[in-house]
């Protein structure tokens, strides 16, 4: 046989062993479990919300079918299993699952009784919401930064140029390797009266921007029960719990629960409810009913055996002992700016994304200048040509080369003589020639207000307010989960849940 040559590496399987598991730490870290702080979005969901503005499924265009976007997504650039990219289009779409979605689902998306019910992604269809709008409308404006896809056949975005804060406003969770993320869902208008808050005053403090975003704000509502001071101890470190209860009220003595807490199914908590009452654990309550329907999402119906029965300390109970009120962990744990991974307070996360839009506005403006600059070059030209009309025209007609020649005679630049030769006869008009003045004086007004712009900390500031401001207004919604302040849920004890029934005892004189 012949020997071959083969170059090997030959290193201590420990060291392999040691760089391979961090190369995939690393991975799953920047690349898979945690959002990034300037669009709130993990790489998944940023590239399905890019790959659908790509196939034109905006806001108002028609419905398509989910399997071509997850098509689109995985063939292009996540080259993935079809179901995980699938499952998180659903959860991108869900209203019971984000607080503002980004997609507008068509048919069977699941029901917040049981999230995973959804359809197959050859039944569903879908587009962009008008919200996802905030994310994509400053995509092609030189704003952000672009890398190749997985075979670096295509580019795509690094970070979508959001003009909310979309991470404090949707929320996400994930788990990485030796770390994890969960950040809450927010209000719109407190979230973004306090960016506005930070951009006036730099020096606001935690406990003034605690006045103006008081909670987290659930999708499918119900009450915040944590104490002010732990949510503000929370927001302080980026770390913390927040406790979430079911709302109820009463309705011919019945007691009608009308919300849940946030990820819990109305069949589980009547499951739990109901094994209290077969094992003889809630005498006090004589039925359950599920009654819920299209118009009222969640109504579950408990019946008291009595009017004597304390509601408020079965409530208590039911608080304790199911779903009807859960704990959920808050960690502020975010890839920054820096492209690191690191976890935040609530004001360092504001400013950061203050920060972010920053670069993302001055870029903006930046990148407009560009062009009309370069437009203003090219109509610079026109005005000449139009000037010395009979003349260029020779040059054109008789000249072996008239482009250097019209350069030669009119000392133009070669993109201006380039567009003076794609002229066509029809803008020869003199009616043409006062577009161009028009067009020129439109721009040089644009171009000055650019510069100043650009060239003042205040005026970007103001820019970013009333653009704030703006979207604060469009997309702005009122709170959904009420901030209470309750009394920690008690279980009952079992001499409380024995029924107090009329009792005869006869006793005879001499205890015989």
């Amino acid at each position: 046989m012949r020997e071959e040559n083969f170059d090997i590496e030959q290193i201590p399987l420990r060291e392999f062993a040691e760089r391979a598991y961090l190369d995939y730490s690393m991975y799953v870290i920047l690349d898979r479990a945690l959002p990034h702080i300037g669009d709130g979005l993990k790489p998944v969901q940023r590239r399905i919300i890019y790959a659908m503005s790509e196939l034109g499924m905006d806001f108002g265009s028609k419905y398509k079918k989910s399997a071509r976007t997850v098509g689109e997504v995985i063939g292009k650039f996540h080259p993935h299993g079809d179901s995980a990219c699938y499952e998180a289009m659903v959860l991108l779409a869900q209203p019971f699952s984000t607080r503002y979605p980004l997609i507008d689902g068509q048919g069977n998306w699941g029901s917040g009784d049981d999230p995973k019910s959804f359809a197959a992604m050859r039944y569903t269809e879908a587009r962009l919401t008008s919200y996802s709008d905030a994310l994509l409308s400053e995509l092609m404006q030189g704003t952000t930064d672009w890398e190749p896809n997985f075979d670096g056949t295509l580019e795509e975005p690094v970070v979508l140029p959001a003009r909310l804060p979309n991470l404090l406003l949707n929320g996400t969770t994930g788990i990485a390797v030796g770390m994890a993320t969960d950040v809450p869902p927010h209000n719109i208008r407190e979230v973004g009266a306090a960016c506005i808050k930070l951009l006036e005053a730099p020096k606001t403090t935690i406990k003034e921007i605690c006045s103006l975003i008081k909670g987290p704000d659930y999708p499918g509502g119900g009450e915040i029960i944590t104490p002010p001071n732990e949510l503000r101890e929370m927001y302080e470190t980026g770390v913390g719990a927040v406790k979430l209860r079911a709302t109820f009220s009463y309705e011919n003595e019945n007691v009608i629960i009308s919300t849940l807490p946030y990820q819990t199914s109305s069949s589980k908590v009547l499951e739990q409810i109901a094994t209290q009452m077969k094992s003889k654990k809630l005498p006090m309550l004589e039925d359950l009913r599920d009654e819920s329907d299209h118009e009222n999402q969640v109504r579950l119906v408990l019946v008291p055996r009595s009017k004597r029965v304390d509601v408020d300390s079965l409530m208590q109970h039911l608080f304790a002992t199911t779903d009807l009120e859960r704990n959920y962990r808050v960690n502020l744990n975010v890839i920054g700016n820096d492209g690191l991974p690191a976890v935040k307070n609530i004001k360092e996360t504001l400013k950061e994304w203050l920060a972010f839009r920053l670069d993302t506005v001055t870029r903006r403006l930046q990148f407009r200048l560009d062009k009309v600059n370069a437009r203003l070059h090219i109509l610079e030209g026109f005005l000449v040509a139009f000037i010395s009309l009979d003349e260029v025209i020779r040059i054109i007609r008789e000249e072996d080369a008239p482009k250097s020649s019209l350069q030669k005679t009119f000392k133009l630049s070669e993109s201006q003589v380039i567009a003076i030769l794609e002229l066509r006869l029809r803008q020869l008009a003199k009616l043409e020639e006062e577009r161009i003045r028009t067009e020129l004086n439109e721009l040089e007004e644009e171009k000055n207000w650019l510069g100043k712009t650009l060239g003042s900390k205040q005026r970007m500031r103001t820019l970013i307010r009333s653009e704030i401001q703006n979207d604060i207004e469009k997309y702005g919604d009122s709170r959904r989960c009420l901030l209470k302040e309750r009394e920690p849920a008690r279980a009952l004890s079992e001499m409380d849940m024995l029924p107090s029934d009329p009792v005869t005892v006869v006793l005879s004189e001499k205890g015989w």
